[in-house]
């Protein structure tokens, strides 16, 4: 006769086998007892990160709702999951937990491609074995939903399909999902991602992020999008700025009701017949919301750490406070450092990694944490490394 600890695991496994669409995206609840690794959830032999729970003063969950993510107490957190960004994946979720005050009330909606080498329920299994406690979900993202819209772009990766998952958010995350905040896989988060959650923005304004109205707008168009006389006035009196559409706050309410993922669609289309952009899932955006976001400050969207992209050149850090790093562009800092050739930036990505870095399993309450924000000063790290392992 098998001990009940074991039995209880095969017959888990035994109902996800029989009911795999209701196993994707369950809630693991935190253990009391120091577990390692299973390599069959693991293959890719990540480390389990410590299990950060919530200090006083952090809202109870409610046990009412029938759906987990239907609470109004949690912060929705929306990124992509696939296999070739999944090392980033799990450092960006590991930083959100490191710093959040209240990490039990964060509930990350992950999107992962249907047709993926790793499969959603793979990827599910993965992310339970590395982080126990985590309120998640795993969504499947159809490609044929978007794949005769893509068209060719200056960079391969650029054109994949899960690029464009972020406009289908209002569609497959439930709808008592009012407000979400998206992210990009190669980025950390050093501050509390309530913070950000909290931004307040105008009746009028469906994103909120940080603009870059010093950036040259034109280049993100085609000649012939600009000089065609229709197209040209498409942003009419709107002062139209750059944002980076990796970190975007979203009323997913205002979304669905102003149809906003046919808007851009509409402008897809488009681009199939009459080539207006070079850049992919961005333009699309800019044409969309360019010069009708909620500015957000810039400490939340530090971009371009991945590099300049046609020579490889390392970047500094833009003058002001830091919230969130961006490696955005052709270098990832994971890549660079199993090379051996760091940017001085990645630096500050590597805490987060927890691929094949046996660490020490342990609860943490921020309470008992010497909670500092990091800053920085122009290129100067002004900080403090209180919770590094």
């Amino acid at each position: 006769m098998l001990p009940l600890r074991l039995t209880l695991l095969v017959s888990s496994l035994l109902l996800c086998s029989l009911f795999q669409p209701f196993c994707l995206g369950i809630r693991s609840f935190p253990t009391t007892t120091t577990t390692t690794t299973d390599n069959t959830n693991n293959p890719f032999q990540f480390s389990e990160a410590p299990e950060y729970r919530n200090g006083a003063g952090c809202p109870v969950p409610g046990n009412h709702n029938s759906i987990p993510s239907c609470d109004p107490s949690l912060v929705h957190i929306a990124m992509t999951l696939d296999s070739g960004y999944l090392r980033g994946s799990i450092a960006a979720v590991h930083s959100v937990l490191r710093h959040s005050s209240c990490p039990e009330n964060v509930f990350f909606h992950f999107i992962s491609a249907e047709f993926d080498s790793l499969s959603p329920r793979v990827l599910t299994r993965l992310v339970r074995s590395i982080f126990p406690s985590l309120n998640f979900k795993v969504y499947i993202f159809r490609e044929d939903t978007v794949i005769n819209l893509i068209s060719s772009s200056i960079r391969l990766a650029l054109e994949n399909p899960l690029n464009y998952a972020r406009n289908y958010l209002g569609d497959m995350l439930d709808t008592c999902v009012e407000r979400v905040i998206y992210l990009d896989s190669d980025l950390v988060v050093v501050d509390d991602i309530f913070k950000l959650w909290t931004v307040k923005m105008s009746e009028s304004r469906v994103i909120g992020a940080p603009e870059y109205c010093h950036a040259n707008f034109t280049k993100y168009f085609t000649d012939e999008f600009w000089n065609d006389p229709l197209l040209s006035r498409v942003f009419g009196t709107r002062k139209a700025c750059y944002f980076n559409t990796g970190v975007m706050v979203m009323d997913l309410v205002k979304w669905r009701e102003g149809n906003y993922r046919k808007r851009i669609e509409n402008w897809m289309e488009l681009q199939k017949k009459k080539r207006i952009y070079e850049l992919g899932s961005l333009p699309p955006f800019l044409l969309v919301f360019g010069g009708n976001v909620e500015a957000i400050d810039h400490r939340w969207n530090q971009h371009g750490l991945g590099g300049d992209n046609l020579n490889g050149v390392c970047r500094s850090l833009h003058p002001g406070p830091v919230s969130l790093l961006h490696w955005s562009g052709k270098g990832k800092p994971w890549v660079r450092l199993d090379q051996n050739k760091p940017c001085p930036l990645d630096s500050l990505w590597e805490p987060y990694d927890l691929y094949n870095k046996p660490r020490h399993h342990f609860i943490i309450n921020k309470d008992q944490q010497n909670l500092h924000p990091w800053s920085f000063s122009s290129s100067i790290l002004v900080g403090y490394a209180h919770d590094f392992l």
